[in-house]
């Protein structure tokens, strides 16, 4: 089965490996246009092709799928089936319609849950205590397609989106691999979406950051943890403004109003919710200085209870 792979970052290069280890025919590497990155601004290839030229495969960069140019490259590599994972561009239907067995997708939520992008990342800063990938074949509309497999996992109370971003982006390589197998062999099931179940998530960007603490300590540890590695949680503390890296619960109950400074010592800083409750900061970035533990940063400095 000739294999076109469509994919940009990390996540997908995951799967690429995937089949590259399991020996599948990949005939061509469709990523994103290289990007200028860093103060120098230099041009930097994506993890999908850095992986792609170590492995000597072709790869193709197209900056549309709209003006004929991407279909004309697949034609003449004449896939079976298409593999996007992450690609970070639409197919248009005649792109879709090319190979064999169509396109088939891994995103990083169970769908209907979570179609669009960013999915990894709000499961965890909407508190979800389960989550995980699916295989669906594409389709016209995004992320609607029929479900292939699917594989959950539980989120971690305190763990962050990095580190569940880690391990879904390997759960979605194997499951992959065994719904490729299951493809070839002819056994691959085709489960229609319940469209009325569907939610629908959007990028993140740093207005996303601050911290709401009239909710409850449970979203506000979950927006701590949500929002790792980026863009990062932020509190305004004493008159400044904090990055804030790690929370804890705590057992105490409080009057005074949410954001407030009920405690600040060895223990971290202690800030109100809005429930009356309380969360310990414990690990935070002060502006012009480097990430610290909460205590250490006490020890220079004064954050005044209130």
């Amino acid at each position: 089965m000739r294999i076109v792979f469509m994919g940009t970052p990390d996540f997908a290069a995951a799967s690429l490996q995937k089949l590259l280890d399991e020996k599948y025919d990949v005939v061509g590497v469709f990523t994103q246009p290289d990007k200028p990155k860093g103060r120098g601004m230099e041009m930097t290839f994506s993890p999908v092709k850095e992986l792609a030229l170590k492995a000597d495969l072709p790869v193709f960069q197209p900056v549309k799928m709209r003006d004929g140019t991407a279909l004309e490259m697949l034609k003449q590599l004449a896939p079976d089936i298409l593999v996007v994972v992450a690609y970070g561009k639409i197919l248009p239907d005649d792109i879709l319609a090319l190979p064999k067995y169509g396109a088939i997708n891994v995103h990083g939520s169970l769908l209907p849950k979570y179609r669009g992008a960013a999915p990894i990342q709000w499961a965890v800063l909407n508190g979800d205590k389960v989550t995980g990938v699916t295989t669906m074949h594409l389709a016209h509309d995004m992320d609607a397609g029929d479900i292939i497999f699917t594989d959950e996992t539980e989120i971690g109370e305190l763990e962050t989106s990095g580190e569940l971003f880690d391990r879904l982006m390997l759960m979605g390589a194997e499951l992959l691999d065994k719904t490729l197998k299951a493809i070839e062999d002819g056994t691959a099931p085709s489960i229609p979406q319940n469209h009325d179940e569907a939610t629908y998530v959007t990028m993140l960007d740093k207005t996303n950051s601050p911290i709401d603490f009239s909710k409850t300590a449970r979203s506000v540890i979950k927006w701590i943890y949500g929002l790792q590695p980026w863009p990062v949680a932020t509190a305004e503390i004493d008159g400044n403004t904090y990055k804030i890296f790690a929370a804890e619960y705590t057992d105490t109950k409080t009057e005074k109003k949410a954001g407030s400074v009920v405690y600040a010592g060895d223990r971290g800083i202690e800030i109100a919710c809005g429930s009356g409750e309380t969360v310990m900061i414990t690990e935070i970035q002060a502006p012009g200085k480097k990430r610290m533990k909460a205590a250490d940063f006490l020890r220079g400095h004064k954050i005044r209870v209130e």
